[in-house]
């Protein structure tokens, strides 16, 4: 009876996620909770990370090229800075709710704690579609968004950086008006700004390098030499171009790639350093299929995660693997290079299956990392050469998979729960030790 009790609580859980899709929020939520039941971790503990320390929303008015003003709604959340700083992106995304950035700035929380970084986790975004802004309107839209949350940023408070809709350009305006409101040059508001004012090098492309590297050292650990590894990429943007580039320099066959527009495949591999990143040229994929050979076959987004490879990486949104579509994922590991792009009811499925999933939280854990590179940078008034970037993001992405690997091999637990074991680890002590204000 209990069975059958359970079987029917999960269809019912497919059945709901399929009709209404899971949030940010209800997924980290959930994440949390599961990972809670492998730690000894006070529940009082677990409670108080169930929620933001702070959320801010404030209204944006934009005068617009044509003289006319339009008013958009923009958001902050801070969830915790138990161990540092405030540290997540800010995207400028039609689709941008209260909601979605308080669980994405969970899900910062725990990915600096795995990166064992001092800071905690933040997210924020405009409700605005960037396409349709020029750029001085997105350059006025910019610094309005800075000054209405300027009291609550700062290289000590929050320190955001390049998301969805946003990159180094918007740094430097957030930059530039936040220093000009402050009467001195500072830098370490914010991270991912161009190099010529304090950026660091190797930022940009931070992201992708560390999914490619994470996915090389859960291919050997797997015995999956990448000279005979497929390897399939849904988004070309700067996470997936990059980690693309990167697996395809040291030996992987990659097969398939995609924009908004679709995804083109080859069974025998695509040079993908001959295709446009989106950053470099939107929807290049979908131009380069047209002008490609025969071999090069047009598919959909939803067709690329179904494709019979060896490592999956999705790289695109959040919620592209679902209930719906799990069970046909042909993927022998899943390598997250977007942030929540597995649903907590696919993710089961997956684990059920066998699917080894190597979580975001980990997975695109270099854009953080480098970020903090940059802010010491910020701080102390010294560059440093890509070379020593590279080098030292290499460094840290190794040992975090190696702590990670350690906690699955100790604790039989996916690699996604014991990515969490150890954030939640590193957090409750923290907290523990700071204690409760009364």
């Amino acid at each position: 009876m209990a069975s059958k009790q359970q079987s029917a609580s999960d269809e019912e859980q497919r059945s709901n996620e399929t009709t209404e899709p899971e949030t940010a929020l209800e997924t980290a939520r959930r994440q949390l909770e599961q990972a809670a039941t492998h730690v000894d971790v006070d529940g009082a503990a677990i409670e108080r990370l169930k929620h933001p320390a702070k959320v801010h929303e404030v209204t944006v008015p934009l005068e617009r090229d044509d003289g006319s003003v339009d008013v958009f709604t923009g958001y902050r959340a801070q969830h915790d800075s138990v161990r540092g700083p405030y540290k997540g992106g800010l995207r400028y995304h039609p689709e941008v709710t209260r909601d979605e950035c308080v669980g994405l700035s969970m899900w910062m929380t725990w990915k600096c704690a795995v990166m064992d970084l001092p800071f905690g986790g933040a997210k924020g975004g405009v409700v605005v579609d960037p396409k349709s802004l020029s750029d001085d309107e997105k350059e006025r839209l910019t610094r309005r968004f800075t000054q209405e949350i300027r009291d609550v940023i700062g290289p000590t408070k929050d320190i955001p950086a390049p998301d969805m809709g946003t990159d180094p350009d918007t740094m430097a305006w957030i930059m530039d008006a936040y220093s000009m409101q402050e009467g001195e040059t500072i830098p370490g508001v914010v991270t991912g700004k161009p190099p010529v004012v304090g950026g660091s090098y190797g930022r940009e492309e931070a992201p992708g390098r560390s999914v490619a590297i994470v996915t090389r050292e859960t291919c050997e650990y797997y015995d999956y030499p990448l000279s005979d590894t497929t390897v399939a990429v849904q988004g070309f943007g700067s996470v997936g171009a990059n980690a693309a580039r990167l697996l395809h320099e040291w030996g992987a066959t990659v097969v398939a790639v995609s924009d908004v527009n679709g995804a083109i495949y080859d069974p025998d591999g695509i040079d993908v350093t001959a295709i446009p990143s989106h950053d470099e040229e939107p929807e290049a994929v979908t131009a380069y299929a047209a002008e490609a050979a025969d071999d090069v076959t047009r598919i959909s987004n939803a067709d690329l995660l179904e494709l019979d490879v060896d490592v999956l990486v999705p790289a695109a949104i959040g919620n592209v693997i679902t209930a719906d579509n799990a069970d046909a994922i042909a993927a022998d590991i899943v390598v997250e290079g977007a942030n929540g792009p597995t649903t907590f009811a696919a993710d089961a499925i997956l684990e059920e299956r066998g699917v080894h999933v190597i979580p975001d939280i980990l997975a695109n854990a270099g854009g953080v990392t480098v970020s903090y590179f940059e802010w010491l940078q910020d701080i102390n008034r010294r560059k440093w050469s890509v070379e020593r970037v590279h080098d030292e993001l290499e460094s840290e992405m190794v040992r975090a998979w190696s702590e990670i690997r350690d906690e699955v091999e100790e604790r039989n637990v996916s690699w996604r729960d014991a990515s969490y074991v150890v954030a939640l680890s590193r957090v409750s002590d923290a907290h523990e030790a700071r204690g409760l204000w009364p």
